[in-house]
């Protein structure tokens, strides 16, 4: 995953985006999420199928890290 995802502050503002590309690890989860397919996130922004999967990496790993804390009822 690290090797397709960067951070850098030079690009969309330090945001994680897909390494060699301007394009957003958000907007990948957001394609998939509002339902396009794999096949149509590759052609709309000509990135691979490893990418997509390095995005959804990328973000299960952020989820991981949260910390939750359940409130009382």
């Amino acid at each position: 995953m690290k090797a397709r995802i960067i951070i850098d502050p030079m690009i969309q503002h330090g945001k994680p985006v897909i390494k060699g590309t301007r394009v957003p690890v958000t907007r990948i989860i957001g394609a998939i999420a509002g339902g396009m397919s794999k096949e149509e996130i590759i052609r709309e922004w000509e990135i691979s199928e490893e990418d997509i999967r390095a995005s959804l990496d990328y973000a299960c790993e952020l989820i991981e890290e949260e910390e939750f804390h359940p409130t009382a009822k």
